[in-house]
């Protein structure tokens, strides 16, 4: 593969050239499996490849870069396949994400069981479309999840550098679980409490999508205790920020920019910490607005619940409390990226990262 890495560090289109040569080698051998599944390979790489940022293998990337690696060293080719392994970590989490949530769309298309149920009923099989559409989205991501160890480990990396990333990709391939059961825990149980929604977004979002990318990529350039705990502490900041504002745009956010119905965290009932501060500051101060929120959270909300939701959250300061959240979490975060050891085009890159994944609008 031949690319800029200079250019890469800003630009993750490289990215892209590197899941499109590994998907080519999973088509090549999956060739003798028949047609279906080669489909099925192909659905997977437009899944990965039709959208998203590449948010994840950019952190990682500028968390090798930051620690000392050389973009024009021989082994950055490796370097950068074993980032874009985050996509198919990535892509696995959102195909289970939807069919637990029952959500039908993602990045403005059919989520992946809603695909698969629509090919059933399409092709005449046999049986409930929408139980062939869960299984296979089921299986799907469970391939993309082992598809990302296998990038990883086929990446090229040297023996020292794979024995280095192997339990921080560990760490972020279980903590991504732990907070994909914390979330759907919190959901069934009805849970109000704000510390523990929390600790979902710590796990399902900030470790594997920031502070766990990073702490990879510096390990492949095998950086010091120091910076791998500086990541740590910048990463979890602006990764529960990142995911504070994914809190508001899942109720606020424009269907066309997010790709995702407007509303669809509250219908889902989804135990945010927007949610949690809203109902604990409607407890204290408005009980027909507590009594709102809990009836309502978790159904099929009108366009006028919609509105009343919308407009409770506005009224009793939860919003303007999650955007301060967002402001102290992505300063801290700032402020630990300065006074660590981390290299300087690294850290202004990352500080460039941090305000835009803090503060973006899909």
């Amino acid at each position: 593969m031949t690319v800029n890495y200079l250019e890469a560090a800003v630009d993750m289109t490289a990215v892209d050239i590197a899941l499109k040569e590994f998907f080519a080698e999973r088509r090549a051998e999956s060739g003798e499996l028949g047609a279906d599944f080669a489909a099925t390979v192909e659905e997977l790489e437009s899944f990965v490849l039709c959208g998203g940022k590449r948010i994840r293998p950019a952190f990682a990337w500028l968390g090798w870069i930051g620690a000392g690696g050389d973009p024009r060293e021989p082994v950055a080719t490796a370097v950068l396949r074993a980032c874009a392994a985050f996509e198919l970590l990535h892509a696995a989490g959102l195909i289970h994400d939807d069919i637990i949530d029952a959500s039908e769309t993602r990045r403005g298309r059919p989520a992946a069981h809603v695909t698969y149920a629509r090919r059933h009923q399409a092709r005449g099989f046999s049986g409930h479309a929408d139980a062939y559409g869960t299984g296979t989205a089921i299986l799907i991501g469970d391939l993309a999840l082992i598809w990302a160890d296998v990038l990883v480990r086929a990446s090229g990396l040297p023996a020292d550098a794979q024995v280095r990333v192997s339990p921080v990709w560990s760490a972020a391939r279980s903590e991504v679980m732990y907070g994909q059961l914390l979330d759907l825990i919190g959901q069934a149980s009805g849970s109000e409490d704000v510390d523990a929604a929390l600790r979902v977004n710590r796990y399902k979002t900030a470790s594997y999508t920031v502070e766990r990318p990073l702490q990879f990529g510096a390990a492949m350039a095998g950086a010091d205790p120091a910076l791998m705990a500086a990541y740590g502490e910048f990463g979890a900041g602006v990764g529960v920020a990142f995911q504070l504002r994914d809190d508001l745009l899942g109720v606020f956010g424009d269907p066309a920019v997010t790709g995702k119905p407007s509303g669809d965290d509250l219908r889902e009932g989804k135990r945010t910490v927007l949610f949690a501060t809203a109902l604990e500051r409607a407890d204290q101060r408005d009980p027909d607005a507590a009594e709102f929120l809990r009836a309502k959270i978790g159904t099929d909300l009108s366009d006028d619940e919609l509105a009343r939701f919308r407009a409770i959250l506005v009224d009793l300061g939860a919003v303007d409390h999650i955007e301060g959240m967002i402001a102290l979490r992505t300063d801290r975060a700032l402020a630990a990226l300065e006074a660590s050891a981390v290299t300087g085009p690294a850290e202004h890159q990352l500080a460039e990262m941090a305000i835009k994944a803090t503060q973006r609008v899909q």
